[in-house]
């Protein structure tokens, strides 16, 4: 489905009003979106899909997910919620999880952003090189 400029605008918009304090407000959002069904502006079904999509892409920037082969301590797990607090800012979903595929060490998603530092993935670039 192609989406108009004016469309893709609205929509950017609507996400900024949806903004407080560079935090995604959640019933800023179900506000936004009812006011929209309401109005049914000319191309809303553009205006919708396209704010989903920038409300999607922002949870899953503001979501962590940590893997390691084990179960992390609990100092542990609070030094890494730390540490990528301070790289990303407040508001950050952390989930820890265990992946024995890893073999060891652990792999950090923060959206786009993957930091892989399991012997997995060391073993994995080495056979690359090869």
């Amino acid at each position: 489905m192609k989406i108009s400029k004016q469309a893709r605008r609205e929509a950017k918009e609507l996400f900024r009003s949806c903004m407080v304090n560079g935090v995604l407000d959640e019933e800023r959002v179900r506000q936004a979106v009812r006011q929209v069904v309401a109005g049914k502006p000319r191309g809303y079904v553009g205006i919708l899909s396209h704010f989903q999509r920038l409300v999607k892409l922002e949870l899953e920037r503001r979501t962590a997910r940590v893997e390691s082969a084990g179960p992390l301590t609990p100092d542990l797990q609070s030094s890494v919620t730390a540490a990528l607090t301070q790289r990303y800012g407040s508001g950050l979903n952390v989930s820890f999880g265990q992946n024995p595929s890893l073999i060891g060490g652990m792999r950090i998603k923060v959206g786009s952003d993957v930091y892989d530092g399991s012997i997995q993935g060391r073993l994995a670039i080495l056979q690359e090189s090869f």
